[in-house]
């Protein structure tokens, strides 16, 4: 059983378990988001255990997995194999390859900061075929316009959602879920239930290996690679904090890495530079790789970027990202330290299409301020 986290004795699964109940007693259809990650599966084994068991219905029940073409061929495999459990306790499945829009890190270079997934125009170079029962588009979806994220968004909006996402992956999730405590959904106003939010990498691992739930190769490949627990995620292989992914796929699906980089050329980037200040990098290995270097002059680099955002930032989320990094620069440039200056630039420069490593900062640099400014009223 999964380590205990809540007060008295209530372990992590059975007021996960709860949640889940709740969720299915508001009468509503309810959508459960599967990507075949670790994550899901544990959220896919409680569904699927409480269908069987008579506690929830699966008639309620619709999963969505939404391909996004460049995945781990053992993914989906596993999407398949949970595709066909859920349909044959009587759930609906949607397996969705359409056009939607990715932010691209990589593309940054040609002044393009999308992928576009299952991309007709680029349909002689798709990494991979989509399967024959794949739903290819909807009346609510903007092809080549909406996130995939803003499509479920319109898809769900009268019913409830399932989402294993968990506060433990990182500071950002852990903000976001305060937020839509405090509102009750989240910021589009759907209706958001999050069964193991709560639970640890450890509680994962465990509730997957205690149940016996097969989990893909890809993260055996990338343990043996020597990636830690805390960095063994999948997701899509583009944005500035999956591209990890990329780093030592060669070691484990070189045939999917030729295919990669046939569809976004400039993917070999991440296995060369990834270690460097074009990522954010601040480990061990750039430290190694780039030597004795000139320090340099973050607050100047900043003024100057600031000053020119139309010339240093081509693309138009670039620079929209850019003026809220200049926003939040100018509210607390006086309490911004060398070290905080540092990770601001780098984090600008290496690209935050969402604004994850910004508000990370923002938590960090105003929880110093006001632990400061406690202590000094204290000492008064």
């Amino acid at each position: 059983m999964a380590i205990k986290r809540c007060q008295g004795t209530i372990s992590v699964v059975e007021a996960a378990k709860i949640r889940i109940r709740n969720a299915f007693h508001n009468g509503l259809t309810v959508y459960m988001s599967f990507s075949g990650g670790k994550d899901s599966l544990c959220l896919g084994h409680l569904v699927l255990e409480m269908i069987q068991h008579g506690e929830v219905s699966a008639e309620q029940l619709i999963v969505q997995f939404i391909d996004e073409e460049a995945i781990f061929p053992c993914i989906e495999n596993t999407v398949k194999e949970w595709r066909r459990k859920f349909l044959m306790v009587g759930a609906k499945f949607e397996w969705y390859c359409m056009e939607v829009r990715h932010f691209n890190c990589f593309n940054q270079l040609e002044n393009d900061e999308s992928f576009i997934c299952w991309d007709s125009e680029k349909a002689d170079c798709w990494v991979r075929q989509p399967p024959s029962f794949a739903i290819r588009n909807h009346p609510m979806l903007r092809q080549r316009m909406d996130t995939y994220q803003d499509f479920l968004d319109k898809k769900c909006a009268a019913g409830m959602t399932l989402v294993g996402v968990r506060t433990a992956e990182s500071l950002q999730r852990l903000q976001n879920f305060a937020r839509i405590t405090v509102r009750g959904k989240d910021s589009c106003g759907r209706k958001k239930i999050y069964p193991i939010y709560d639970w640890k990498n450890g509680d994962v691992w465990r509730y997957l290996h205690e149940n016996r739930v097969n989990i893909p190769d890809v993260y055996l490949y990338m343990w043996q690679a020597g990636l830690n627990k805390s960095q063994l995620r999948v997701s899509q292989f583009f944005s500035i904090d999956t591209a990890r992914s990329l780093v030592k796929m060669n070691e484990y699906y070189p045939n999917l890495l030729d295919s990669i980089i046939k569809r976004e050329p400039n993917a070999y980037l991440a296995a060369l530079y990834w270690d460097t200040e074009m990522f954010g990098r601040n480990g061990k290995t750039r430290k190694e790789l780039e030597g004795e270097t000139v320090k340099k002059d973050y607050r100047a680099e900043l003024h100057k970027l600031f000053s020119d955002i139309e010339r240093y930032f081509p693309g138009k989320h670039q620079r929209k990202v850019a003026k809220s990094y200049r926003n939040f620069y100018l509210s607390a440039m006086q309490i911004i330290d060398d070290k905080e200056l540092k990770h601001f630039y780098e984090s600008l420069m290496g690209g935050d299409p969402k604004l994850r490593n910004l508000r990370a900062i923002y938590h960090h640099v105003y929880s110093k301020y006001n632990i400061a400014a406690k202590e000094e009223c204290n000492n008064g």
